[in-house]
């Protein structure tokens, strides 16, 4: 019998190279002898070693399986991928109207003439150019204020009295609520706005030295301040766009044009909807296009599409929904 004595072994995997072996065993390409690849060393006892046969099956103990091509364990390959951003924004496909490009060069067109009342008696006609800078801020924000469900021609004449009264934080302040409501009158919700105008000028003067704020957060926390105000402000009265200013018209004539992946049921969601798509250069544009077209051409009642160059780029599903009631001939009359 073979005495138990302690051996070091050694297990080599020798490379496969059949395919480009000489006689010699070179590799024809390289000249190389086979590689071999240690895969494991130790010291252990009788376990078959030339000096030292087996005895009684007796195995190394280890926790892998034996390296027999029939019993070895195949462990699966773990792939794993790493999500780059620039991947994940890419698998968002990117929406936006169809047509839009061609629709907004019409309105253009049609809006060439800048004779609509927005182009005369907005915002920026409405304050006094040679005002102190803080005192044109004022004066587009109270603009602004007083423009609410009202028209363009009402509110220029409010800001023509209020101009001459003094439109300045201290001299609304000082003016007595009947006075202020004779000035700004017929403008909508005139009592209402009477009592904005005076908790806006104490807020302006007691947190912001007179001047108004210059950030939509603190725009829009002013008593009867909205988005929409408060992103025309920024644009108009600090020359930032910060969103774009959807009022009724931009909203109306959003929808109906299909600007929107969905239809929108109230301005602010018409805003976010098209600041989604719609680049960035041109949302100070939109307001002023959208508006003036919304007053000339496409009124909310009864639209003149029969002038309008869209007339035949509009979705055709929306036609079905009542948006568009005068795109196709003998429609409008049937709408009717």
């Amino acid at each position: 019998m073979y005495s138990q004595s302690t051996c070091s072994w050694n297990v080599f995997l020798v490379q496969d190279q059949t395919s480009t072996s000489q006689p010699d065993g070179t590799n024809a390409l390289t000249g190389a002898l086979p590689t071999k690849t240690r895969l494991w060393q130790g010291t252990m006892g009788n376990v078959g070693c030339p000096e030292h046969p087996p005895q009684d099956d007796v195995r190394p103990k280890t926790h892998s399986e034996p390296l027999s091509s029939n019993n070895r364990r195949r462990r699966p390959l773990k792939v794993e991928y790493v999500k780059d951003e620039d991947t994940v924004q890419m698998k968002k496909a990117h929406w936006e109207p169809a047509e839009w490009k061609k629709q907004l060069d019409h309105i253009r067109e049609m809006r060439s003439g800048r004779d609509a009342p927005v182009d005369n008696m907005g915002a920026e006609k409405c304050y006094d150019h040679d005002a102190l800078a803080e005192v044109k801020r004022f004066q587009v924000l109270v603009s602004l204020m007083l423009s609410s469900q009202t028209k363009d021609q009402v509110t220029a004449g409010a800001m023509g009295r209020l101009r001459a009264h003094g439109c300045t934080v201290e001299n609304i302040l000082s003016t007595d609520d009947e006075t202020l409501g004779k000035l700004i009158y017929p403008v909508g919700f005139w009592k209402t706005k009477v009592k904005y105008l005076k908790l806006t000028c104490a807020m302006l003067q007691k947190e912001f030295a007179g001047d108004i704020p210059n950030s939509v957060e603190d725009l829009v926390r002013l008593p009867g301040v909205g988005p929409k105000m408060a992103h025309l402000a920024m644009d108009i009265a600090w020359d930032q766009v910060s969103g774009i200013g959807v009022d009724t018209h931009v909203h109306r004539i959003s929808n109906r044009l299909g600007w929107l992946k969905k239809m929108t049921k109230n301005p602010e969601e018409t805003r976010k909807a098209l600041e989604e798509w719609l680049p960035r250069e041109l949302w100070s544009e939109i307001n002023w296009l959208l508006v003036g077209f919304g007053q000339q051409v496409c009124l909310p009642v009864n639209p003149l599409c029969s002038v309008c160059l869209n007339q035949h780029n509009f979705p055709v599903h929306l036609l079905f929904v009542g948006l568009v009631p005068q795109v196709t001939p003998g429609y409008m009359e049937t709408a009717r």
